[in-house]
């Protein structure tokens, strides 16, 4: 029984119309003091007047269920609002639910992101879930043992999110990781360099110096290695009857990314990491478009090592240990001696070992063949003794020694920004006529210590004298390079131009 007041004049009538008129009446006599309260008159007569009105309320809700169960129109509205009802709390439900999930599986990708790498581009990602070392093989080498992407990032000190930005490979994309520009051969034409940015710079050094620095290159190479260079690569050619050089064609662009990912493979490295590695080391040929006023770079051919990259000449070390085991093998069975530098091929002999000339250009061309390379046809010569003999730019008749015409010409240039300053004096192709001169006469003095120390004595002199400032040359363009032009013919005779592998 309600003991509240009604309120409104509908309230009062409502509960009138339910049959509670008499217990209405009732209470207000109670709250008006005309009867006593409940519980206070033994024998209360209103407790029949409550009674009453509890059994009629009952009727009335028997009589609505009846004539419900006999009204087959008002069952079936029934059944359905409820069956609706039920329907929007299940949809409702369910939203919630898949809700939920989704910002489950969202938050679970993230934390994933942030600790492992699952796709790095077509083609390229199979096998990243594989993180399992060779631990016994990467301990032979001395190498860490580095299996996931997280242990790789944190080794490097950048985020998994940065490692993946600079391992994807990107058919097109608006960001490159290199700045190429062209420098010009020796022998004619532009070489293609691929100079990587700062943080993929970085990246590449610690790779250098913590795993390919680490694996020792055949003791015929000669190229970028500590204690070795151009006049170590001669010095075993001297004073030899005929020297034979040969050179290697596309070198570093005819290294593909599986070539080098199976390096790292050959190390111990997981599938993953070796995986990383390969595509940190490498970069496809990519063309510059604009489209809608906006930049993109577009790959055009299969990853290879670049020309400028710090970890290509270690990797192009020790992918060729076979091959200088092999050519050092036919060497010695035909009486030569064999040296390598990058992909300058050096042989020489002396005697009744130059009867097998023919044969060793044929062996040699065959094993280079095999390990997956090819002899440029225009640069094979065979130097005998009734000329001058260079290997690596370093003359190898008598001893280990400079060009004599080009060392005329040195001292004639020298002597003349003594006399008259560097105005308008120019050595090799750099706009820095000083710098120039500094970097031939340390050249003489690696070669010919006696020759290069009265060169560098001079040339220092002179770059005290004026006060000699390296020239900032301008970082090359990202944008796309204009075609080269011819040059004009210059009255003057040009220097010969500096080799290639000076570059380094």
């Amino acid at each position: 029984m309600s003991t509240e007041r009604p309120q409104t004049r509908e309230e009062l009538y409502e509960r009138i119309r339910d049959g509670r008129k008499e217990e209405f009446v009732l209470e207000d006599m109670i709250r008006l003091g005309f009867w006593p309260a409940r519980g206070e008159m033994p024998h209360d007569p209103a407790d029949e007047i409550r009674r009453r009105a509890e059994l009629q309320r009952e009727l009335g809700e028997l009589r609505a269920q009846h004539r419900n169960l006999y009204n087959e129109e008002a069952l079936i509205k029934e059944l359905r609002r409820r069956r609706l009802e039920e329907s929007r709390r299940k949809r409702q439900e369910t939203k919630e639910r898949r809700e939920r999930e989704r910002r489950e599986r969202a938050e679970a990708w993230r934390q994933r992101q942030g600790q492992e790498i699952v796709y790095l581009g077509e083609a390229v990602s199979g096998g990243l879930n594989h993180t399992e070392c060779d631990a016994a093989r990467l301990q032979s080498y001395g190498l860490p043992p580095l299996g996931t992407a997280a242990e790789i990032a944190g080794a490097l000190g950048v985020s998994v999110g940065e490692l993946r930005f600079l391992a994807f490979d990107r058919k097109t994309s608006t960001v490159s990781h290199y700045v190429n520009f062209q420098v010009p051969k020796k022998t004619g034409g532009l070489r293609q360099i691929s100079a990587p940015m700062p943080r993929l710079k970085a990246a590449q050094h610690w790779v250098l110096r913590n795993v390919l620095e680490k694996v020792e290159a055949h003791e015929c190479a000669h190229g970028f290695r500590a204690g070795r260079s151009i006049v170590s690569n001669a010095r075993p050619h001297v004073g030899a009857e005929a020297v034979v050089n040969l050179d290697l064609q596309d070198f570093f662009p005819s290294i593909g990314y599986r070539r080098v990912k199976g390096l790292f493979r050959a190390f111990g490295y997981s599938e993953a990491a070796a995986t990383i590695f390969g595509l940190l080391c490498t970069q496809p040929g990519t063309e510059e478009v604009e489209l809608d006023g906006r930049r993109y770079f577009v790959a055009t051919g299969e990853r290879h090592l670049p020309q400028g990259a710090p970890t290509s000449p270690a990797v192009t070390n020790i992918l060729c240990r076979r091959l200088d085991r092999r050519l050092l093998k036919v060497a010695d069975e035909l009486g030569f001696v064999y040296t390598r530098y990058a992909d300058d091929l050096s042989f020489s002999a002396s005697g009744e070992s130059l009867r097998h000339l023919g044969n060793l250009l044929e062996r040699v061309k065959a094993v280079v063949r095999h390990e997956g390379f090819n002899v440029h046809p225009d640069k094979t010569r065979v130097l005998r003794r009734s000329r001058q003999q260079e290997v690596t730019g370093v003359v190898v008749n008598d001893k280990p020694n400079v060009s004599r015409s080009e060392l005329k010409r040195f001292r004639a240039t020298l002597y003349q920004v003594e006399k008259d300053g560097p105005a308008g004096k120019r050595w090799g192709r750099s706009p820095d006529v000083i710098a120039s001169l500094l970097g031939y006469a340390n050249f003489v003095y690696m070669v010919n210590p006696a020759k290069g120390a009265e060169l560098q004595r001079r040339t220092r002199a002179l770059a005290d004298k004026y006060g000699h400032e390296p020239v900032k040359v301008e970082r090359p363009s990202r944008r796309r390079q204009p075609e080269p032009q011819a040059a004009a013919p210059s009255p003057e005779p040009q220097p010969t131009q500096k080799k290639w592998w000076k570059l380094w």
